[in-house]
């Protein structure tokens, strides 16, 4: 038990001892005292009963107050415990897809070595196969065929490494990215405290501080502006009224998410400001009216009905400052569920932070499944080239083979064969035609 709440207690005590004995003491006194002394002193120790139930009714007060805080002591050291889980979630989450990215690396590379060690081994078996039977144009004419080939391999290579050498910096980077969003939501919510007096009792000021706070989370959850968020958007619903929101969060698969933060903070900041519990109690139920009310407006506004947007059943209404979140929340436990029914989610920094962060991972996933799939085609597309140019390096092969064959055919009718024509034309020069020159030695073969 607290010292001052021991100290309050003792006081009581002796208060009630001093007045029980004074009242013993009047007693007695009043059979020996006069009249008007003893209503003077009937009188007195009426005063001294008032002081001592005031005196009661702060001690009540003391020990209320005392209560209410360690109570908020404790849902700021759950709340710290929570947020100390999540951070070992996401390391959890990270570790596994380290290993998952490693893992697809090991695959991709071991894929990529059979598939060069493959056409290697096919382009050398079919180069060394044919290379004797190539004369010099034959193997220019190749070489052409093989550089925009060779172009292509040494370009996928290099897509492929770009890739790894990409992910690998994705990978080193993002534990300390996560160590820094921790920090800068503790940062945030030191800001929201110190600036809430600034903003008393300004509504606009207050919508605009709330979209700035809003914008920062965005910039700092990995998002990217224009491609995966857009801020002010405007759009018409099923009833063709003008609609406005401050935030659409774009998802995969062409959905999207509507973000508000134009809560309304002045009863949190009077609660926040008075130090008398009715008060308190007061503007409590003040701000949870106000958030009430902004709920309402946001699930009448049918922002899912937009014409041009694909949006989930909710909206997402966002509160700036966490502790104000959090009295709303222990206020009424109910909240949410009140919320829900209204097709509204309500969120704090903390949790926005965490949802948005998940959605850019999302969006990476994604990215990379793109890439993925890219790489996959391009593959394809190369495999078929190659496959396409062994098919006609083997046509080459087989029209040299076939204008081999022909040329032995036509040089054995020519000087090698039985009864040729240059051992005929050569018995004309026997019988002393006149030439003027002579037949090559090459040619003169032997008659099989």
């Amino acid at each position: 038990m607290d010292m001052s709440l021991l100290l309050f207690f003792f006081i009581g005590l002796i208060v009630g001892a001093l007045l029980g004995w004074l009242i013993g003491k009047v007693k007695s006194v009043r059979k020996t005292m006069p009249n008007a002394e003893a209503n003077q002193l009937e009188n007195e120790k009426i005063s001294l009963q008032k002081d001592v139930e005031h005196l009661n009714q702060r001690l009540e007060r003391s020990i209320l107050e005392f209560k209410e805080q360690d109570l908020r002591e404790k849902a700021l050291i759950e709340e710290k415990i929570e947020l100390t889980r999540q951070l070992s979630s996401t390391e959890n989450d990270l570790k596994n897809l380290n290993e998952k990215l490693t893992n697809q690396q090991k695959e991709m590379d071991k894929l990529q070595d059979l598939f060069m060690k493959e056409f290697r081994a096919t382009a050398d078996a079919i180069l060394k196969q044919n290379t004797r039977e190539f004369s010099a144009a034959h193997q220019k004419e190749l070489k052409e065929l093989l550089h925009p080939l060779r172009d292509k391999i040494q370009s996928f290579e290099s897509n492929i490494e770009k890739k790894y050498i990409d992910e690998t910096k994705e990978r080193s980077s993002l534990k300390q990215e996560i160590k820094q969003l921790v920090e800068l939501n503790q940062t945030l919510n030191e800001q929201a405290e110190n600036l809430t007096t600034a903003l008393r009792g300004e509504n606009k000021t207050q919508g605009n501080w709330g979209e700035m706070v809003l914008e920062r989370i965005l910039e700092n959850s990995g998002l990217i502006k224009g491609q995966e968020y857009e801020i002010q958007y405007s759009d018409t619903n099923q009833d063709n009224k003008r609609i406005q929101a401050d935030v659409i969060v774009n998802l995969p698969d062409k959905k999207h998410i509507i973000i508000d933060s134009k809560v309304s903070l002045v009863a949190y900041e009077q609660l926040i400001q008075s130090d008398e519990k009715e008060e308190k109690q007061r503007f409590l139920k003040q701000h949870l009216t106000s958030i009430k009310a902004h709920v309402k407006t946001l699930g009448d506004k049918n922002y899912q009905t937009a014409a041009t947007l694909n949006s989930p059943d909710f909206v997402v209404l966002f509160i700036p400052i966490e502790s104000s979140f959090s009295l709303a929340i222990q206020g009424e436990p109910d909240l949410y569920n009140y919320a829900w029914d209204r097709k509204v989610v309500i969120v704090s920094p903390t949790t926005l932070l965490a949802t948005l962060r998940t959605i850019a991972s999302v969006w990476k996933h994604e990215n990379q499944i793109k890439n993925a799939r890219k790489i996959s085609e391009n593959a394809s597309k190369l495999y078929d080239k190659v496959a396409a140019f062994v098919e006609d390096l083997q046509r080459v092969g087989k029209g040299l083979k076939t204008a081999q064959d022909a040329y032995d055919l036509a040089l054995n009718k020519l000087s090698t064969g039985r009864g040729n024509i240059v051992r005929r034309t050569e018995h004309f020069k026997e019988l002393r035609v006149d030439s003027t020159k002579e037949l090559p030695q090459e040619l003169f073969g032997h008659d099989d």
